[in-house]
């Protein structure tokens, strides 16, 4: 056995979540070490363990991984999640970015003021821009790409479930997406990941987001 994954981040969803899905999706267990000062986010940067100085930072295989998106295909393409050639890859990539791109502005409106406006905006972007884009994809396959789970499906449960937190019955419209859904969860990986004392972050609240702007020193 090598050693395990080890996770650098705050005690909170942010860009680490997604990782975390794709992980437990694996099943692949791994160990968190949470940032809660400024005085430890330095040391990883001290140590040179943070090549841009951000997190997330992915302790796997000897190496030490930066940036989400180089994170979540690296995982993909080590645990069979990533297409059976470039094409398959290409879409994957295309439906991941995309998800990636809404959930984003999810994650962000714990550092906004006035997030009523945001929320709206949120809202109608999902359902115009991107939620049609998966219910085509889904009409009649099972998964996303190539008829087998890929990242684009595990970013694709986690992102509804995300939309849904926000807003309740946003998937009524989307029958394919909300059945997919309802497949996806019974995974038992997944359905494990969504019980209570899992390894998955709760929605963020006041914490998190002040733990982020003291470590940052973020001036909002």
């Amino acid at each position: 056995m090598g050693e395990r994954v080890v996770l650098h981040y705050f005690n909170g969803r942010g860009k680490m979540e997604s990782i975390r899905w794709l992980l437990t999706v694996a099943e692949v267990e791994f160990d968190e070490k949470l940032l809660d000062t400024r005085e430890e986010y330095l040391k990883l940067v001290n140590d040179g363990k943070l090549m841009f100085q951000q997190v997330p930072l992915v302790e796997i295989d000897g190496m030490r991984l930066v940036q989400t998106k180089a994170i979540l295909n690296y995982l993909a393409e080590k645990f069979n999640m990533h297409g059976k050639d470039l094409k398959d890859r290409v879409m994957i990539n295309m439906y991941s970015e995309g998800l990636m791109d809404l959930m984003e502005m999810i994650m962000v409106l714990p550092f906004n003021p006035d997030p009523t406006a945001k929320l709206e905006e949120i809202e109608k972007k999902a359902k115009e821009r991107y939620l049609p884009v998966y219910e085509k994809a889904l009409t009649g396959p099972v998964y996303l790409v190539g008829g087998k789970l890929s990242l684009a499906d595990v970013l694709l449960v986690e992102c509804t479930l995300m939309l849904e937190e926000k807003f309740a019955g946003i998937l009524k419209e989307f029958s394919a997406v909300k059945s997919f859904q309802g497949r996806m969860i019974q995974i038992p990986a997944i359905n494990r990941f969504l019980q209570p004392g899992s390894k998955r972050k709760p929605p963020p609240g006041e914490n998190y987001a002040k733990a982020v702007v003291e470590v940052f020193q973020i001036k909002i």
